[in-house]
């Protein structure tokens, strides 16, 4: 009787170590998961050109206000809520993102946001440019967490990493910029002595015509490949705006690609039409020998991210290459 007793007492006392060992797991389990939970949700801060902004986890719902940055944003595998029209007057997107761009509501355009539009999407992050709306700053980061760009010229891979930080995508980001350099070095070594041509790039618009420097959308990318630029072109600036005919000859070069904004009137057609039959522009050597080329606006020239970026790499494969 008494061995039973002492029996029934030791499997009471195993039940109880084994109940409290299942309690730690069962605790340990929670606790962990809690902490998966925290990683997931913890809050992260980006500098920007206005100061500092503060996310308390990866966004969702996002509004982007540059052209560039739309397209930044696709090629993180993100579609936004919310975004600046396209330059573009046949339709609110460039017909390149157009298919990915079909359920975003547009707040504006890039020179004219429109706050309203975008209080009422309750973004919880809105991505922006100091050039372009730094007079309505305090405004858009009164409704959601705001960052923005310094400047929309130049080279698109600056404000590229700066948006992956934002959305807290560095990784993804760092992957599509590797890709495109390797693109580049890829792209650079089959041109070989082809680099050695000088490209001249101009634009023409209703009422302006412009040669592109280095510090041109296009311009960057022509000098990550390597090529040569006619000396007057070779200049660490953006443009020289308000061309006259008599600075005709300083579109000279090897080949001369050109773009027009395409307005609804068709005026900057005609005045690229106007422009390229003109006895002094029909002078140049490049004319000579039918080396000028047109190519679209929105890919070389205002859509300014790294979607078109690598169309325009597929531009450059097509007139050199095949």
């Amino acid at each position: 009787m008494k061995k039973s007793k002492r029996f029934l007492a030791m499997i009471s006392v195993l039940m109880v170590i084994l109940l409290a060992a299942c309690g730690g797991k069962e605790e340990t389990t929670k606790e962990s998961k809690a902490e998966e939970g925290n990683t997931e949700d913890t809050s992260y801060t980006v500098e920007h050109a206005m100061g500092t902004a503060t996310l308390e986890k990866a966004p969702e719902k996002v509004v982007i206000l540059t052209n560039e940055g739309t397209e930044a944003l696709l090629a993180l595998g993100i579609t936004p809520v919310g975004a600046v029209q396209s330059w573009s007057p046949d339709g609110e997107w460039y017909d390149h993102i157009a298919a990915d761009m079909k359920d975003v509501q547009v707040v504006g355009t890039e020179s004219a946001v429109t706050v309203e539009a975008i209080a009422a999407l309750q973004p919880d992050l809105i991505i922006g440019n100091k050039m372009r709306q730094e007079d309505i700053y305090e405004q858009l980061d009164a409704i959601a967490p705001t960052v923005f760009a310094e400047t929309l010229r130049g080279n698109w891979q600056e404000n590229f990493e700066l948006y992956s930080k934002a959305v807290n995508k560095e990784e993804e980001g760092q992957k599509v910029i590797g890709d495109y350099n390797d693109r580049i070095s890829g792209l650079s070594e089959k041109l070989g002595d082809k680099l050695n041509q000088e490209i001249s790039i101009v634009r023409f618009m209703a009422n302006d015509v412009r040669i592109y420097y280095k510090d041109s959308f296009s311009g960057v990318i022509l000098e990550q490949l390597g090529f040569a630029r006619p000396e007057s072109q070779d200049v660490n600036d953006f443009a020289a705006l308000g061309v006259t005919p008599e600075r005709i000859p300083e579109m000279d070069g090897d080949k001369l690609f050109y773009f027009t904004y395409a307005d609804a009137e068709g005026k900057a057609k005609s005045a690229a039409e106007e422009w390229i039959n003109n006895p002094l522009f029909q002078n140049l050597e490049v004319a000579k020998n039918g080396e000028v080329h047109e190519v679209s606006d929105s890919i070389w020239n205002t859509a300014g991210g790294v979607v078109a970026a690598n169309l325009m790499l597929d531009d450059i494969e097509k007139f050199f290459l095949e």
